[in-house]
């Protein structure tokens, strides 16, 4: 048997795609730090990055793949770890209580009014049923962990926490109700019935895996440790939307409980799982588990770019409605900060629309699919909503650092 050669072609091939992804990579990173001080959202800049390979291979006419079958991958384990990444950093407390009921109402709220409202007027202009139209509107009602996070890590304590629950559990109950209307051909008692069991039974999974995870962490003594966790995340995730489980709920429960060690170490089991020394191996997880977040993160917004066609950007046909969307989507956050007496700035500005609604807009049945929402309005609707967040953040910097300076 002749031994492998790869023939020089192939080689220079290999070298190129592998230089090309760790240099953009790279450029991910430098995007990710200087956020900072830029205010401008990293998914822009990598929107664009992507975009802009795309023109060079063109123009060079080098050939890549269709990587389209791609992009729903790297977008579920990216949501797995971005969600995993907020809940680890939530602290949960008995003194915490009102504010997570606050701002998961605040989470809640806008998904219904935005969802019914879009599809009221998607069912008016295109004639599609009401519950395909609500399939079309629920993508574009859900606020992007995924990008809110990240943007969030400058602002003060207070306001980061609150995006942090807000952002996690608007992608959590953005996904639950979607799968609620995409998987039931009517509204009924039964199907009400089924789908609150299945959030019953998804919570009892969720505490067996999670004490079940959490054991393994504590006793695994192999260097390998963090991975095979991991692995068993996305697996347990992966199975339980086999069946239909709202599965992010799994998610959330689990970074929760580790994230919170310190405030159950006086129950007896938890205390077998000697929480100090499992404490050290958590900062460990939560360290990985970031560094994870971020490449496929990083990659997802890379390939979404490069998959962008220019004529979706600036396509005359949607701008107008992507335009009303955008606006419909802070005016109800505006009254809705009003109402339960919350500061106005910055949290206005950070509802984005990213990872989450991409994943949710792929995932409509072709039967339900509506013409009104398409390729340009998804892509427009997220940049202009990363756009308000960039502005915003840049108008509130000098404010954010008082608040900062007079809470200490």
């Amino acid at each position: 048997m002749k031994p492998f050669l790869m023939n020089p072609t192939d080689f220079y091939m290999t070298t190129s795609i592998i230089i090309s992804i760790v240099s953009l990579l790279l450029f991910a990173y430098i995007f990710d730090i200087s956020s900072a001080r830029t205010k401008i959202p990293s998914v822009i800049l990598l929107l664009f990055l992507g975009w802009g390979v795309k023109q060079v291979s063109t123009f060079f006419n080098i050939e890549i793949p269709n990587l389209t079958s791609v992009l729903p991958i790297l977008g579920t384990i990216g949501l797995i770890l971005i969600v995993l990444e907020g809940s680890l950093e939530l602290e949960l407390t008995r003194s915490k209580i009102p504010f997570v009921r606050k701002s998961s109402l605040v989470a809640f709220i806008p998904i219904i009014v935005i969802s019914f409202s879009l599809a009221a007027i998607i069912h008016y202009y295109s004639g599609l049923n009401f519950k395909s139209a609500l399939s079309n509107a629920i993508p574009l009602a859900v606020i992007s962990s995924s990008i809110a996070i990240p943007s969030a890590q400058n602002l003060i304590s207070r306001n980061k926490e609150f995006i942090t629950y807000e952002s996690s559990l608007s992608d959590i109950f953005g996904v639950i109700f979607f799968n609620f209307v995409v998987f039931n051909d009517y509204f009924s008692f039964e199907s009400i019935s089924i789908f609150l069991l299945q959030i019953v039974l998804i919570i009892i999974i969720s505490f067996i895996a999670t004490l079940g995870l959490a054991f393994l962490l504590s006793k695994i003594k192999h260097s390998v440790k963090f991975a095979p966790i991991i692995l068993l995340v996305i697996l347990i995730y992966e199975i339980s939307k086999i069946y239909h489980l709202p599965a992010l709920i799994f998610i959330l429960l689990f970074g929760i409980f580790l994230g919170n060690l310190d405030e159950l170490k006086h129950i007896k089991f938890i205390q077998r799982l000697r929480p100090e020394i499992l404490n050290n191996e958590v900062h460990k997880f939560k360290d990985l588990t970031a560094e994870m977040a971020f490449l496929v993160r990083a990659l997802f917004f890379l390939l979404f770019g490069f998959l962008i066609e220019t004529a979706e950007i600036i396509n005359t046909d949607t701008i107008l409605w992507a335009l009303g969307i955008t606006a419909g989507i802070f005016l109800t956050r505006f009254i809705l900060l009003k109402l339960f007496k919350i500061s106005i700035s910055p949290l206005l500005y950070i509802a984005p629309r990213g990872l989450i609604t991409i994943l949710l807009f792929l995932s409509i049945p072709l039967s339900q699919v509506s013409p009104l929402v398409n390729n340009s309005l998804i892509l427009q609707v997220i940049i202009l909503t990363a756009l308000v967040m960039m502005l915003g953040l840049m108008f509130n910097k000098n404010k954010e650092k008082m608040e900062d300076v007079n809470a200490q």
